[in-house]
């Protein structure tokens, strides 16, 4: 049975992230009462319907005082040896703050602040839900993606039977627009050349062969990219024989458009050809285009 059990901050994407769920064949529930997980979970596993064996919830700080119960039950489920993931979507504060002030809707805790305000909610929501970030089989923070990019992080987890492999995510990003929170390693190729002082690469990303050749026609890149290759080699093994299902590298340049997208493909394309479930995100690529 495939069943995914998702939660995360108010605001996050946990509504996007169980749309796209539904759109690759998941049966899936929002707000699900924490003290219904096992029945839930129970019914499922014994039910020979073919759409219960796929399944998405969603819990969060909707069910109140019930969280304290969830977590016991997530608890109990991996004792248990049973067939479930954890997804825990994440945000920065600012971000939440901003996607709150524009939606207009009130936070579910405001009335548990002593000044019924939405930002003392949100720092209410996080100190509830940290157990449970470090619970998680996949975090991921949505403060620099869209929808579609959300639905392709998720579509790419999820398609196929991840209890068997690990899922390998190579993202690239710019610095100047901050460090993803979601990254088990951040890999920094700022030393590398750079193609934005080149007028006719300054335009072209990492994709166009020419900033590719510029990039890799040094000696240093040759060098770094082959000792980062060699490091991951060694490293990923170990975290699949850890029980990790996803580990996610961030790869980063001062604008993420050159040099973290084209070393990020190549990462992405070596690790493909081992087998490895893979996905690349360029998640600011087309941001000084």
């Amino acid at each position: 049975m495939d069943f995914i059990i998702i939660t995360g901050l108010s605001g996050a994407g946990k509504t996007g992230a169980l749309h796209s769920m539904e759109d690759i064949g998941y049966y899936c529930v929002d707000n699900l009462p924490s003290n219904l997980l096992r029945t839930f979970y129970n019914l499922c596993e014994t039910s020979t319907d073919k759409a219960m064996k796929k399944v998405a919830v969603v819990i969060d700080v909707r069910g109140g005082d019930n969280l304290k119960s969830l977590f016991r039950n997530i608890q109990d489920f991996r004792e248990e040896n049973k067939e479930f993931s954890v997804v825990f979507l994440d945000a920065n504060f600012d971000t939440l703050v901003t996607r709150f002030k524009e939606t207009r809707r009130r936070h579910p805790l405001t009335d548990m602040t002593p000044d019924n305000s939405m930002e003392a909610a949100l720092a209410l929501e996080a100190t509830y839900l940290e157990p449970f970030k470090r619970l998680a089989d996949y975090v991921i923070d949505t403060t620099h993606i869209n929808n579609k990019q959300l639905k392709e992080r998720i579509s790419t987890i999820f398609l196929g039977d991840v209890q068997k492999s690990i899922v390998l995510t190579f993202m690239s990003f710019g610095f100047k627009y901050g460090i993803p929170n979601d990254c088990d390693s951040i890999f920094d190729v700022r030393c590398l050349p750079n193609p934005f002082y080149i007028p006719e690469l300054k335009k072209k990303t990492g994709f166009d062969k020419e900033v590719y050749d510029y990039i890799f026609d040094s000696e240093e890149t040759k060098i770094f990219v082959k000792k980062l290759i060699d490091y991951l080699d060694f490293a990923v093994p170990l975290y699949l024989k850890e029980g990790k299902v996803e580990f996610v590298a961030g790869i980063g340049c001062t604008g993420g458009q050159h040099r973290s997208v084209a070393i990020a493909n190549l990462l992405r394309e070596h690790f493909a050809k081992k087998d490895y479930k893979t996905v690349v995100s360029h998640r600011d690529m087309n941001k000084n285009l």
